[in-house]
């Protein structure tokens, strides 16, 4: 997995969209993180630790290709910004549902 700026990331995810817009999949996760690169220890001396600021680290693939980033709050808003602009931009690759379907059932239960 790869650790990008948020710059470089967001470049990085228009290029899994692209390559990904008329078969494939692009997953997206985000999580809280806290900083810590080792797990927490079940028993024994369970360290104290007080991240300074709140961080997300949003994850994406397409199966082959993994990048990641980590959003501080300083810079939440504008890489949501930029985010849900990109989000946007390329959502059209979407399936409608089928209409018709709906119909045909609720024909057939009454």
């Amino acid at each position: 997995m790869v650790l990008l700026e948020n710059d470089s990331f967001l470049t990085e995810l228009t290029r899994l969209f692209q390559k990904c817009r008329t078969t494939g999949s692009v997953y997206i996760t985000l999580k809280k993180y806290d900083g810590r690169t080792k797990p927490v220890p079940r028993k024994g001396n369970a360290e104290t630790f007080d991240p300074v600021d709140n961080k997300c680290l949003l994850r994406a693939t397409d199966g082959k290709k993994k990048i990641s980033t980590v959003v501080s709050s300083k810079e939440v808003i504008k890489f949501q910004m930029a985010y849900s602009n990109l989000l946007r931009a390329h959502m059209d690759g979407l399936k409608k549902k089928d209409k018709k379907s709906k119909t045909k059932k609720t024909k057939a239960t009454q």
